[in-house]
């Protein structure tokens, strides 16, 4: 047991993850758990373009209002 202490710390992490991955029951593999459907690549695409691309253009659209008031 003559082990350095920052074996015993990467010994200890190491079980520790895999005890939490045996634990982890995910029904019907990766994917399966969201909110939305990751079947239909093309979708997906749009829906994450709209949902992305409206987060950037809010603050162009906002200067644009405020450099149009008058």
């Amino acid at each position: 047991m003559d082990e350095p202490p920052a074996a015993l710390c990467w010994d200890s992490i190491r079980r520790f993850t895999t005890s939490v991955v045996r634990r982890s029951h995910c029904e019907g593999g990766a994917g399966k758990d969201l909110p939305f459907s990751v079947e239909n690549k093309g979708r997906l695409l749009l829906m994450m373009t709209l949902y992305f691309g409206s987060g950037f253009a809010v603050p162009f659209f906002i200067l644009r209002h405020h450099l149009l008031k008058k």
